[in-house]
């Protein structure tokens, strides 16, 4: 990953450039992570870029601000507009873009009383989340000695900054002993999800996977993933996932927006399966891919095209 190719982000209403896109170190977000956002990936497709599910990922950016009180001071569709103007404007056919919206400067006081909400807009080219190869080869990961947060204490279904503490541990611990990422167990000792990822075994040609009876976040490529698989009838089981789980799957792999279908090979040093990439798990690859690039036509829905020459493309 890096940010070199990226010249513009659009804050608070209006595009700016790069360097000029800062917040006060004062911002109540800076200090107790009172923010949420958004991961969305845009594609190259036949008809141009297209944005994936850019509507899906808006509707759960504004139920994130909902639950946290935070009023975001734009309609969605003025922000569907930010997000296809900031990837235009940096000239990208491929990238991926994070809408965030944060309470900025005016108190530090617990409760952000009368602190103003921020908006912002960044994209950025971004290749395989967890290594090149990855998707081919499949990941080596551990079970996290950190627990995934319970939603009687946070709110898991919700994507907020500051929860992302509890990710940042998990994924510092497996990195330090050598994984590409962490399994984080609930309170109860079932599997949760990745640091960024959500989860699904495979077993005698079935996916199963946990819903938000689970402390996970209820992503917006799990569900596409979920609906691929069920139109092109195979079975999708919903269900906690334990530990017994991993060691009996034929398959397991990662769901997520910067992670897209990635499988998971080994496990603590276990092999999964075969220790390759399953037939299952490609099959969803080739489907996920099919749809982000418009091939599935079942699937253009999903696509929010970038206009090629939009208005401020003369800025």
């Amino acid at each position: 990953m890096s940010f070199d190719a990226a010249k513009w982000v659009w804050m608070n209403g209006a595009s700016v450039r790069w360097d000029e896109a800062t917040v006060h170190v004062s911002a109540h977000g800076l200090h107790y992570g009172s923010g949420v956002f958004e991961g969305v990936r845009c594609y190259e497709t036949v008809g141009g870029p297209a944005l994936f599910r850019l509507d899906a990922h808006l509707e759960r950016l504004y139920y994130s601000a909902g639950v946290y009180g935070i009023e975001i001071p734009f309609t969605r569709g003025e922000l569907a507009e930010a997000v296809c103007e900031t990837v235009a404007r940096n000239e990208f056919r491929s990238c991926y873009v994070r809408p965030i919206c944060f309470y900025g400067s005016r108190s530090l006081g617990v409760n952000p009383r009368g602190c103003p909400v921020e908006v912002a807009v960044m994209a950025w080219p971004w290749g395989e989340y967890l290594g090149a190869g990855g998707q081919d080869e499949g990941v080596r990961v551990t079970v996290s000695p950190w627990l995934k947060f319970d939603s009687r204490m946070m709110p898991t279904t919700a994507k907020a900054c500051g929860q992302y503490l509890n990710s940042m541990l998990a994924a510092r611990d497996a990195a330090s002993r050598g994984f590409a990422e962490a399994l984080l167990l609930d309170a109860e000792g079932n599997i949760a999800e990745g640091s960024g990822e959500n989860l699904f075994v495979v077993k005698d040609g079935r996916l199963h996977t946990n819903d938000e009876r689970h402390p996970i976040l209820l992503g917006i490529t799990r569900d596409a993933v979920i609906r691929l698989a069920r139109g092109s009838g195979l079975e999708v089981e919903t269900r906690a996932l334990t530990t017994e789980d991993l060691r009996a799957a034929d398959e397991v792999f990662f769901t997520g927006t910067a992670v897209e279908v990635t499988p998971v090979t080994e496990i603590d040093g276990v092999r999964v399966g075969t220790g390759r990439r399953g037939p299952l798990t490609e099959r969803m690859q080739r489907a996920f891919f099919d749809a982000t690039s418009g091939r599935d036509e079942r699937y253009t829905h999903w696509l929010r095209h970038v206009a090629a020459q939009p208005a401020w493309s003369s800025f």
